[in-house]
């Protein structure tokens, strides 16, 4: 499966409010992250398994839906993405801070 088709099939699983549809994947998309940030903080603690990939699934499938609200496809994000990142690692950008790198 593509990213393109992944966010295509997450539209059947939408329900949210249109009227509100940004803010409310912003904040499920922060909220999913959150999650996975807690399960690592716990494995630390306790020495669990890192047990993440349904919590990475959510992030995705939040990213998707917001990506589609937003009028992108996810497969352009991931390109667009790997792009700025290897332009930056060929111009020995990869570390530091800030976005024009």
């Amino acid at each position: 499966m593509d990213f393109n088709d992944y966010q295509s099939k997450t539209e059947e699983t939408a329900v949210y409010p249109e009227d509100e549809a940004i803010h409310y994947l912003a904040l499920g998309l922060n909220g999913e992250a959150g999650e996975v940030a807690e399960r690592v903080k716990k494995s630390i603690r306790d020495g669990n398994d890192l047990d993440l990939e349904k919590e990475l699934g959510d992030v995705l499938w939040y990213l998707a839906r917001l990506a589609d609200e937003l009028g992108f496809d996810l497969d352009d994000v991931a390109e667009t993405n790997l792009d700025k990142l290897f332009d930056r690692k060929e111009r020995g950008k990869i570390h530091g801070d800030g976005d024009n790198r």
